[in-house]
């Protein structure tokens, strides 16, 4: 997608205004109705657009004005009138006129700030993701057709810094968005770690530990998790160096299960499909690196994936076995399924042990629980520090992303205590397996001030309502946790 800004419409194939609410035009609204006599006025009168938030309407080849159409674009209440309320009607207008045939869409932000004009282009790109990679019979009124998107501008060349600003933000969404819908047979862990060792063009170090160097390691509930896939696992090491040397990294941990059949505790085969997208927490904290890295963030950040596929061949690991973990905790696996832990138990003690961290966060579609708890809509945050939770919870809201404060009682350690070894990796039943998922991992992390995402709930989505969020992969967290290191972490 093209993004241009510029300080006029000029003849447009599409332009899109804003609409308030009760059918009010902001921007050259107002001057277009009076170029056209009136009928972008008639138009809204005669239907039931009423400017409400992901909302549009079409006017086709109004009489008065160059523009071929006029799309009017909801933009909810004036009062209420945020990034979030842009971010949602330039998307909007993105999506009434992809399949329409144009070839560039102009969206009026002459009226709103520079950082605004390019808020609407950065959605607008959002919106525009598609992954067609293996589409290769689309026919052409299938295909989106715009190429470009236009942005009118006070001070156009503001705006284009702004936008410089965004713009890694938002091929570092794209890049995790990527990596979550591409098929296993394709991603699977060495694959994982080949992508994520392409970042360094962007001046990230990266270092990729294979099979023999983990097991001289330790990490012997991680390799557990992938002794029956034929696929080596592997763990990724991102380094982002931005702030003073010497400062403590900010660190963030991602479960990267590339796909997770349940082993031995095979999972049912009906939505099994959908396990490709395991790995949305390592993609969420691949994304966040690129993010750093790209817009040249100021601050010291690792990022560490655990890279596995939990097959259930001859090799795999059974029920009942008890595995040696990198911190010399020993774990008994009482369901194959519950692997994910695993992965992150090793790579939660190698990040606090090597890189002494101010704070670790992991992410990880974790929990079959955590939707039944919260739905689709939100991720879940367990955590043993209120700052560090409040932090991670202030910068969702700024960007559409939603997430709610779980508990982790002591009390419920009892769930996951076992005569067998000194911890198991699931509690007692299906009561409260989210929470003890939590409590599971708090275990390895010696400590240190942690959160805990489960992003089961949000990582895919199958019918999107944000028109900056397409169907399947979400890149979700990579926004959220890039504008918790600007709020609270960046020097």
């Amino acid at each position: 997608m093209k993004i241009e800004f510029v300080a006029s419409a000029d003849a447009a194939e599409v332009l899109a205004v804003l609409v308030h609410e009760g059918r009010v035009l902001s921007g050259m609204g107002p001057r277009l109705d009076a170029a056209t006599s009136g009928a972008l006025t008639k138009a809204m009168s005669a239907s039931r657009f009423t400017g409400a938030s992901n909302s549009t309407l079409t006017v086709a080849a109004p009489a008065g004005v160059d523009a071929a159409v006029v799309l009017l674009s909801g933009a909810g209440e004036a009062a209420k009138f945020d990034d979030l309320a842009l971010e949602a009607a330039a998307g909007a207008a993105y999506h009434a006129v992809k399949l329409s045939g144009a070839t560039a869409l102009t969206l009026d932000a002459g009226h709103l700030t520079a950082d605004q004009a390019a808020r609407a282009a950065f959605a607008a790109r959002l919106a525009a993701y598609r992954f067609l990679k293996y589409r290769t019979k689309l026919k052409p009124e299938k295909t989106p057709s715009i190429e470009t998107i236009l942005v009118v501008a006070a001070d156009p060349k503001a705006a284009r810094a702004a936008y410089e600003e965004l713009s890694p933000v938002a091929e570092a969404v794209e890049f995790s968005r990527d990596l979550v819908n591409e098929p296993a047979n394709v991603l699977y862990p060495v694959e994982f770690a080949k992508r994520v060792k392409a970042l360094e063009k962007l001046g990230l170090e990266v270092e990729i530990l294979g099979e023999k160097e983990l097991e001289k390691l330790g990490f012997r509930t991680l390799l557990a998790v992938g002794q029956g896939s034929v696929r080596e696992s592997q763990v990724a090491i991102m380094k982002w160096n931005g702030g003073k040397k010497g400062d403590q990294p900010i660190a963030f941990v991602g479960k990267g299960v590339c796909f997770d059949t349940g082993g031995i505790s095979i999972k049912p085969a009906d939505g099994m499909e959908d396990m490709k997208w395991d790995m949305g927490g390592a993609a969420a904290v691949a994304g966040l690196m690129h993010a750093l890295a790209g817009r040249k963030a100021k601050v010291n950040a690792v990022g560490v994936l655990g890279l596995v596929e939990n097959m259930p061949d001859g090799a795999a690991q059974r029920p009942g076995d008890v595995v040696m973990s990198l911190s010399g905790q020993s774990v008994e696996v009482l369901n194959t399924d519950a692997e994910g832990r695993l992965v992150l138990a090793d790579c939660l003690w190698y990040t606090q042990e090597r890189f002494k961290p101010k704070f670790m966060v992991d992410l990880a579609t974790l929990t079959g629980a955590m939707i039944v708890a919260l739905g689709l809509e939100y991720a879940g945050v367990f955590s043993n520090s209120d700052e560090l939770a409040n932090n991670f919870l202030a910068a969702g809201p700024k960007v559409g992303e939603n997430a709610w404060r779980m508990p982790i009682p002591a009390f419920y350690e009892r769930h996951i205590d076992t005569p067998i070894a000194d911890v198991k990796n699931t509690g007692n039943g299906r009561a409260g397996g989210s929470i003890t998922a939590a409590l599971f991992l708090q275990r390895f992390t010696n400590g240190v001030p942690w959160a805990h995402i489960d992003i089961a709930p949000t990582a895919w989505v199958k019918d999107s309502r944000n028109p900056t969020v397409p169907d399947g992969a979400v890149g979700w967290g990579v926004r959220t946790l890039d504008r918790m290191v600007q709020d609270s972490y960046e020097a």
